[in-house]
């Protein structure tokens, strides 16, 4: 049986809603209205009280498909849902929160995936719309000297989409008890000589680092090296949960646990307390730890859904992926490298070092004669 889904539909003339992330409010395409998050949850409240109409079932007659191949093992992947709008019945994956009806395009949100212990404590709205995401993605070419003309040129936008992304957020301390060895030199002359004199320190620093709400994405689908890229997020932006921030935007449950996701926070809690400490140690020209103690404790976890731009572009018959973040803007991503250009620019910078090592063995006159002659 499909699960059924809801739109969000204009109180004025029923037409679909999206979030606008200019606003931070909800924009009818059809007639312009606007609403706020708050009035549009009310009267979605109000429609799930309301009773669904059963449909009738009738019997037809059906073409032949008993030799038609079933899912096997992608069964357990998939899940059906049923457009509220058109009634058109949506395959997707069981990840899925929210998507767009290919057929009449509205926005769908599936309360179903988001619901009881899988509901988000916490959204950042979009604050960065498409043509800001298109832009950035532009601004990301220039000034890149290997970059091939062509790819700019030739290369097309596949897929541009603005996706909530399942994170975890981790609160916990760093108990921390790092030695280093650290030295300073000072200089001085002795007659003819130039002396050096090299001090050594033993350098200890002790104490709790509080961290709170470390990011880590629970997502398998989303690059973790771009994820960490893009931060950080403001979360002065958070907002209590609500699906009014999702129409028009794609939204994907977690499918990697917070258990799962413990590991990664606890290495970059502990790399970070390691820095705070290492960052303390000053006014020494060498600081290398001896003897490093730390200890994690772990706080409360998070469940929310921070905005992210995925952009793909293609070009030689490679895809190319881009991350933005959604609310600063922030965008990374890999270029093609046009080696022809790489290895010349390489090249001529070889031989320039090595005319230099020539010249510097040669006598001043020889050298000289032949900087004119090539001058």
């Amino acid at each position: 049986m499909a699960t059924k889904t809801t739109n969000f539909q204009c109180p004025a003339c029923t037409g679909p809603l999206h979030f606008d992330s200019g606003t931070g409010g909800l924009l009818c395409d059809y007639c312009g209205s606007r609403y706020t998050v708050e009035e549009i949850e009310a009267q979605f409240s109000q429609q799930e009280k309301k009773t669904e109409q059963e449909t009738a079932q009738k019997t037809q007659r059906t073409w032949e498909t008993e030799r038609m191949g079933e899912w096997g093992p992608d069964a357990d992947r998939m899940l059906v849902y049923t457009c509220s709008s058109c009634g058109a019945e949506l395959l997707c994956e069981k990840t899925t929160a929210a998507t767009s009806c290919p057929y009449c395009g509205n926005p769908t949100v599936v309360p179903n995936q988001l619901s009881g212990a899988l509901k988000p404590d916490y959204i950042i709205p979009f604050q960065q719309d498409r043509a800001a995401a298109m832009a950035a993605l532009k601004k990301h070419y220039q000034k890149k000297f290997f970059l091939p003309k062509a790819f700019t040129e030739q290369n097309h936008l596949e897929k541009l989409q603005g996706v909530y992304v399942p994170f975890w957020l981790f609160d916990g301390t760093g108990d921390a008890d790092i030695r280093f060895h650290a030295t300073r030199s000072h200089f001085y002359r002795s007659g003819n000589y130039e002396v050096t004199e090299t001090d050594h320190f033993s350098v200890r620093r002790a104490g709790t680092v509080p961290f709170s709400r470390v990011p880590v994405d629970g997502s398998s689908k989303m690059p973790d090296d771009y994820m960490d890229s893009i931060e950080p997020f403001r979360y002065e932006a958070l907002r209590a949960f609500s699906m009014a921030y999702l129409p028009g935007f794609l939204a994907d449950k977690y499918d990697v646990t917070a258990q799962e996701s413990a590991q990664r926070a606890r290495q970059r809690l502990l790399h970070s307390t390691k820095e705070v400490m290492r960052e303390d140690v000053r006014g020494y020209e060498t600081v290398t730890p001896t003897s490093t103690q730390v200890e994690i404790v772990p706080g409360a976890v998070h469940y929310a859904l921070l905005p992210v731009w995925m952009l793909t572009t293609k070009w030689n018959g490679k895809t190319f992926l881009f991350a933005m973040n959604g609310q600063t803007g922030r965008l990374v991503g890999d270029l093609p490298v046009d080696w022809r250009k790489f290895w010349l620019t390489f090249g001529m910078m070889a031989a320039l070092f090595g005319v230099i090592l020539l010249l510097s063995g040669l006598p001043q006159w020889i050298a000289r004669a032949i900087l004119t002659l090539f001058g």
